[in-house]
């Protein structure tokens, strides 16, 4: 029998003083099986980290030519790229000329990742962002994470602090450029 997506919930109050954004966010994530506990806490920090209006989630796994999450305007216009994990040269080059803004969220090795995408063509490599997290840090959030959360994300020149079920982590997110 297949196993299914685990649905879990956060109830995020997010606070980022860098970009003057202020929400309250009911995020409700759908765990495949196939996917890490550490790539759905990643997706759950990128989607409060890149929080604008028009940000949703795509339809995950089932549809494999989508990003994680996307950024549409009112016109349906595609303004933002958002993927989680480690997607290789060809999807980032399909993202880049697709919209001029892509953000990789990375919750792994992020100079392992950036030495296998090292001359692979990507159109435009110059809107491709790279963003990672401190492993330990990821984890640490991982131990905590239950069914249903409370997540405080507060953002101030870009350290990045998390409660979580009452405990806080710290982590100051490293960005990256793609290899020339």
């Amino acid at each position: 029998m297949a196993q299914t997506a685990t649905q879990h919930v956060f109830d995020v109050s997010l606070s980022d003083l860098d970009r003057g954004v202020y929400e309250e966010l009911p995020v409700k994530v759908a765990r495949h099986p196939s996917e890490s506990d550490a790539f759905m806490v990643t997706r759950v920090l990128a989607f409060a980290l890149q929080f604008e209006e028009g940000l949703t989630f795509s339809q995950g796994l089932f549809a494999t030519d989508e990003p994680a999450m996307w950024v549409r305007d009112l016109t349906g216009q595609l303004r933002a790229w958002i993927e989680v994990g480690t997607p290789d040269g060809p999807r980032l080059h399909k993202a880049s000329k697709a919209c001029d803004r892509v953000v990789v969220y990375c919750h792994k090795d992020v100079d392992i990742y950036l030495r296998g995408l090292a001359g692979q063509r990507v159109h435009a490599p110059e809107r491709v962002s790279v963003i990672a997290f401190d492993r330990r840090f990821v984890d640490a959030l991982v131990a905590k994470v239950a069914r249903r959360n409370t997540m405080a994300i507060s953002v101030t020149e870009g350290e990045v602090y998390v409660d979580l079920g009452g405990e806080a982590f710290t982590t100051t997110p490293t960005r990256h450029s793609l290899p020339g």
